[in-house]
């Protein structure tokens, strides 16, 4: 059986396969139909593989005021064992805890700014991210928002699935989540 750490990237690449056919034969709604399938497996093997950890290995909130404090019942980030799981971020200013309205590459960059800021309460930079999840509002400014991507993540990029979603909270154009493994 896969570890843990094997699963959520097989899943993910999986669904997003087949979310990419079915948008490339312009079924739409049958794609989000299996988009929300999809991203509720990835998020049952997550949820799985934290149970798994955890199980075994005492879960410690990560948490730091350089980035916005959760806007629900979550976690900026939990570590089990040497894998830290971080929640997504979306434009939120941490000074002013406000939505910060922008272009795509402006929010692209305050999320992984916000990423940036949780990894570094734990030891960690954006080097020891291994996943990410991109969910963007309107996947045609995917060149954008990859551009700004690309300046965070040089060397050995972290696997990563991009998906287009209806809505994000506070009307934001893009959220991302990471999952990052310590040394």
């Amino acid at each position: 059986m896969p570890l843990e750490g094997d699963l959520v990237p097989v899943a993910a690449r999986r669904c997003n396969q087949a979310i990419t056919a079915r948008v490339r034969a312009r079924e739409r709604q049958h794609g989000e139909r299996l988009m929300r399938k999809c991203l509720s497996i990835v998020s049952s093997v997550m949820m799985l593989a934290i149970a798994g950890v955890a199980h075994a290995q005492e879960k410690k909130v990560i948490a730091t005021p350089d980035a916005p404090p959760a806007i629900g019942p979550y976690s900026q980030a939990i570590r089990a064992g040497k894998t830290v799981y971080l929640a997504g971020q979306v434009s939120i200013d941490p000074k002013t805890k406000q939505f910060v309205n922008g272009t795509i590459e402006e929010q692209t960059k305050m999320a992984l700014d916000n990423l940036k800021a949780v990894l570094a309460a734990d030891g960690l930079t954006m080097d020891h991210v291994v996943s990410t999840g991109v969910f963007l509002k309107d996947l045609n400014e995917f060149g954008k928002m990859n551009g700004v991507y690309g300046t965070y993540f040089k060397n050995a990029p972290p696997a990563r699935a991009t998906v287009e979603v209806a809505r994000l909270p506070l009307d934001a154009k893009v959220e991302i989540s990471a999952i990052a493994v310590h040394p």
